[in-house]
């Protein structure tokens, strides 16, 4: 029970602050509706107007009990703001026993020593019986909410969810969800009305037990539940217990009623405030300070906001030290959270899914617990070992490692099947909080997919955009997975072994094909030969460089006769071809046709940006980086 201990503990120390960074968690014995109608009337119970609410206005904080919060079929009654089913007498069609009910707990309050002023003004208009009347006679009828799409639907009158405005003489009118006092009021006269108290075993002492356990954790609409009700004609416990509901706790771990809406309370803050959401799974981490940490499963850029592609390409220009740079700045960034966030700081990270989607049972798939100076530590490892230069479009260019999202749409192309999607997400979790390396499933399906740059396809066109992104992400991934192999983010003139050579000469034969192609205007109509053979050259290198070798005769010709600087051009780049091929050629391994590992992609791209901030050659290198792969 350890994930409930720490939401707990969170609870108490956001409502204990001032500064929880903005909306606070919930009260206890309180949930958030989203209210269609606001009904005003005075200290006397008389009314006065009433007014129907937009979407950003809606969502109210209103008082429940343990049962009502939690009602589905039930006939179970919120004690003030409810749909008009329950608080109108004049409503056509409506169904007895929920007015009723409604109205004999409301009378049981006022009743008590709790009552409040504001609780015995709206029961003072209701006895009048003319609620629904009024509201139709302001013209407020029938209600349509809007969806986010902006779609409208119509609701049922009956179903119409009211929120009540006390006006007071010579006092601001407030709403019942609005005043500290009628939500104490309320809570001092629930806990009176349920007092079967048991061992709670997350505090260890004798209080009110909670026999339903509060939903709507991921969102308005959820309906499923981290710790089911106890029941004797279900299948919670059959089986496995005896006792029922009349002695409800003998045979199980129980929770006290307080706890258990303090720690989910926590946990909605949570979500709402900082959560992950992929589909029904959703991820959380946070201090149990509430002190800000950072959003680990973001991208570098996201997370640290370093090394835009303005600032990576200024410095690259003047210094080639790629990884030295970034190391740096990563530091920096890791250091300015870690002096905000105490060493032996809780952090807690915590993943829940569903398979049922927003009913039924929910379970946590992910839960650990470290401390502040460890956490930093695998944020770091990951952004350190997984990055390479990252190309997510013309303006979002950046030094890094990828998120999640980023990684499950390279591994399976956009719009992923969710169930898929889910899965790679929680199997990535551990790579990033436990310093675990990226699956190597993964790791071969962004390879297969980087090696066909032509799959990728936007309005029968080729994306060369969304292919450099996967490009940038498989890199990351081959890299983290084997970081054992200090992969470098710069050029590796001394590195010699045949994936990373072969990656190399693909590089070339691409920018002297493209290069030629960009003279003659034919640049624009199609891609290069290295660029459509790339998969099959992936899968049999020696047999298909023949081919690619092959096909640039014409374009060396074309060079070789044209201006003196595409002479000039030429003679480096073949001077260049010859040196990879020599290291290529002592090789014994040189003439296997076996297929490339993912270590070819990061030679290819290694070689590409050698090219791109090559500024002290020749002015002719500026117009070689207009490459047509580019």
């Amino acid at each position: 029970m350890s994930w409930i201990q720490k939401l707990y503990e969170t609870y108490e120390r956001a409502s204990a602050t001032d500064d929880s960074h903005g909306e606070k968690p919930w009260p206890l014995a309180h949930i958030v509706k989203r209210a269609h109608i606001e009904v005003i009337i005075d200290a006397n119970g008389n009314f006065r107007r009433c007014k129907p609410l937009d979407r950003g206005e809606s969502p109210t904080l209103i008082q429940v009990s343990e049962f009502s919060a939690g009602r589905t079929r039930d006939v179970e009654p919120h004690p003030l703001c409810d749909e008009l089913g329950y608080c109108a007498p004049d409503l056509p069609g409506r169904e007895e026993a929920k007015h009723q009910k409604y109205i004999e707990q409301l009378d049981e309050w006022n009743r008590s020593s709790w009552k409040h002023k504001k609780a015995v003004a709206v029961r003072a208009y209701l006895a009048k019986g003319t609620l629904w009347t009024d509201i139709n006679n302001q013209s407020v009828l029938p209600v349509s909410i809007e969806d986010s799409q902006g779609r409208k639907t119509k609701i049922d009158d009956e179903k119409v969810f009211i929120r009540w405005r006390i006006e007071e003489h010579h006092v601001a009118p407030t709403g019942t969800w609005e005043d500290e006092s009628l939500m104490n009021a309320w809570f001092e006269f629930d806990r009176s009305r349920n007092s079967d108290l048991g061992l709670c075993m997350l505090t260890g002492e004798e209080e009110r037990i909670g026999k339903k356990h509060p939903r709507f954790i991921r969102s308005p609409s959820d309906g499923a539940k981290l710790i089911s009700s106890n029941d004797d004609d279900g299948y919670t416990y059959r089986g496995r217990f005896t006792d029922s509901k009349k002695d409800y706790g003998k045979q199980t771990c129980t929770v006290g009623f307080d706890a258990s809406q303090k720690a989910h309370s926590a946990l909605r803050w949570l979500i709402k405030k900082q959560g992950y959401r992929n589909g029904d799974q959703v991820i959380v981490s946070w201090a149990t300070s509430t002190k800000p940490i950072p959003r680990w499963f973001d991208n570098t850029l996201e997370l640290f906001g370093i090394d835009t592609g303005e600032s990576s390409k200024q410095e690259e220009s003047v210094n080639s030290d790629t990884a030295q740079g970034f190391g740096i700045r990563l530091r920096n960034a890791i250091r300015g959270y870690s002096n905000a966030i105490h060493p032996t700081e809780d952090i807690v990270v915590l993943a829940m899914d569903s398979a049922t989607g927003n009913q039924g049972r929910m379970a946590i798939t992910f839960y650990r617990e470290l401390k502040g100076s460890d956490f930093l530590e695998r944020i770091e490892h990951w952004h350190k070992h997984c990055a390479w230069p990252q190309n997510f479009g013309k303006d979002k260019q950046f030094i890094g490692a990828p998120a999640p999202r980023d990684i499950v749409e390279a591994a399976y192309g956009p719009r992923p099947d969710e169930k898929l999607s889910k899965a790679a997400v929680e199997r990535l979790l551990p790579c990033i909080v436990d310093g675990l390396p990226p699956p190597s499933d993964l790791v071969d399906s962004t390879t297969r997919r980087a090696s066909n740059p032509l799959s990728f396809n936007g309005n029968g066109k080729w994306d060369k955009w969304e292919w450099k992104k996967c490009l940038g992400i498989a890199c990351a991934l081959f890299r983290g997975h084997h970081f054992d192999r200090s992969y470098a983010m710069d050029l590796e003139q001394d590195r010699t072994t045949r994936d990373y050579l072969y990656g190399r000469l693909l590089a070339i034969a691409d920018n002297i094909e493209g290069y030629a192609l960009y003279l003659s205007d034919e640049g624009k109509k199609r891609e290069t030969t290295a660029i459509r053979f790339m998969q099959r050259f992936a899968a049999r290198p020696f047999s298909t460089w023949a081919t690619i070798e092959l096909s640039l005769v014409p374009y060396l010709a074309r060079l070789k006769a044209g201006s003196d600087k595409s002479a000039a051009f030429l003679f480096k780049r073949r001077q260049l071809l010859d040196e990879v091929m020599t290291k290529l050629d002592k090789l014994d391994e040189r003439t296997s046709d076996s297929p490339l590992s993912g270590e070819f992609l990061l030679g290819y791209h290694c070689q590409r940006q050698n090219f791109r901030i090559d500024t002290k050659s020749a002015s002719t290198d500026d117009i070689n980086t207009q490459n047509v792969t580019e």
